[in-house]
């Protein structure tokens, strides 16, 4: 209490309470005791005052800066609307910067441009305009033993020369003439042979079988199913079946595991997204993750430590509350926690981007990308895309099934002070299988 005229104001009103209340007017040793004390609350309230003051000024001076170096911006504050790409989907309709837009083509389709756009400060934005060309499945010549292949939507058909058959022009469709004297009489045949067709030419009988079947070594009258699966299991075309050949009759077919369907050409498999088709059984709490082969429900859960507590503002992020004053534990927490879930095949190949975070919008003059944390950061490093882009790469290929799961840091920085940490917790689910 530096004023000594306030000193005295005071203590007088603090006798004139104590009188009121009918008690006797406090010493003088008392009264300077109860002026100590006020001071000393004085003091402590005027010091955070202070430190509020200095923090107000330096977010403003910081603000003041970034304003200065933001380039003129035209009265609308939005990027011009972009175009959803005929036989493909956008998906994104917020127009404000550091928004973004995905594109994705329908089956039978394959994305040219950029996958995903961002609107930029400059009311611009990156990247260019993707369209979705029809893929040519003849271009990997699927088509076998000189076949003549004729693409179509999501799929191709093969035109095979003589002797060859099958959706690939992989099954061979022998023609064996054999001379038969005295050929004995054809008894029943079992499912995988057949009998014989067999004419008699200027005395001798000549036989042959229908495709998909060979003449009998022992009986040249019985006709004996190919095994295309175990003939034909890594042909000039690639393999017959990309998971399962089944042996039939005259053929095969393809199977596909749980979780994915046959494609069209018959020999591929096409994962189910039980998530968009809603076979799944997610609670409303939880988020359905489609992965290869399958789904993953997960629910997601704000940190909640003694240094700071956290409120869930969308479905993958949580935001810091304010922090108590002068709890420097609480300041130094991350400002938020995103979570994020991807899916990948087993046996990637590698290296390749998996994973981008970025910043919309800077305060600070510099910003630092790292992997800081989990069990499964050996797989991985990240690497600066631009000034305000950090991507993790996956740096070689993962035998699956398996979880991973990391944590990314993004850093703001102000002449290498710290001024926010912002998390990303990243669980990628790994396929058993490579498709």
């Amino acid at each position: 209490m530096k004023n000594p005229g306030h000193a005295v104001l005071l203590s007088v009103f603090l006798c004139q309470i104590y009188i009121t209340s009918a008690q006797d007017c406090p010493s003088k040793q008392e009264l300077q005791n109860s002026l100590h004390q006020a001071q000393k609350l004085l003091s402590a309230q005027e010091s955070s005052y202070l430190q509020s003051l200095r923090t107000l000024k330096k977010k403003l001076s910081l603000l003041q800066d970034s304003v200065v170096q933001l380039p003129a911006k035209p009265r609308n504050l939005t990027c011009p609307a972009l175009d959803t790409p005929a036989h493909g989907r956008k998906l994104g309709k917020v127009l404000f910067p550091g928004h973004e837009a995905h594109f994705l083509c329908d089956a039978g389709y394959e994305l040219l441009g950029s996958e995903t756009r961002q609107c930029r400060d400059s009311l611009s934005w990156s990247g260019q305009q993707p369209v979705c060309r029809e893929i040519d499945e003849c271009l990997s010549s699927p088509c076998a033993n000189a076949g003549t292949c004729t693409d179509e939507v999501n799929g191709f058909s093969c035109v095979c020369p003589k002797g060859w058959a099958g959706p690939a022009c992989q099954s061979p469709t022998p023609t064996f003439l054999v001379t038969v004297m005295n050929s004995p009489a054809v008894t029943a045949a079992p499912a995988f042979t057949r009998p014989a067709r067999c004419s008699a030419v200027q005395g001798t009988t000549v036989c042959s079988c229908e495709p998909g079947f060979s003449v009998s070594g022992r009986d040249s009258s019985v006709c004996t199913d190919i095994d295309e699966c175990k003939l034909f299991h890594n042909g000039p075309a690639g393999r017959l079946c990309l998971h399962t050949c089944v042996n039939t009759a005259g053929g095969y077919r393809c199977s596909c595991p749980a979780g994915y369907n046959l494609t069209r050409d018959g020999r591929n498999c096409k994962d189910i997204d039980e998530c968009s088709s809603r076979q799944n059984d997610c609670t409303r709490e939880q988020i359905c993750v489609n992965t290869y082969g399958g789904f993953q429900c997960v629910k997601v859960e704000c940190p909640n430590t003694r240094d700071a507590t956290y409120a869930k503002t969308s479905a993958v992020r949580c935001e810091r509350n304010p922090c108590p004053a002068g709890s420097r534990s609480c300041s130094q927490a991350p400002n938020s926690v995103s979570f994020h879930y991807l899916s990948l095949v087993s046996n990637l190949s590698a290296p390749r981007v998996v994973f981008r975070m970025s910043a919309s919008r800077m305060i600070g003059d510099s910003l630092r990308f790292a992997v800081s944390g989990g069990r499964s950061r050996r797989h991985f490093s990240m690497q600066r895309l631009d000034r305000q882009t950090g991507e993790l790469l996956l740096t070689g290929p993962v035998q699956g099934p398996q979880t991973l799961e990391l944590e990314l840091e993004m850093s703001e920085l102000e002449r290498r002070e710290l001024l926010g940490r912002y998390v990303t917790k990243l669980k990628i689910f790994v396929s058993q299988y490579e498709f």
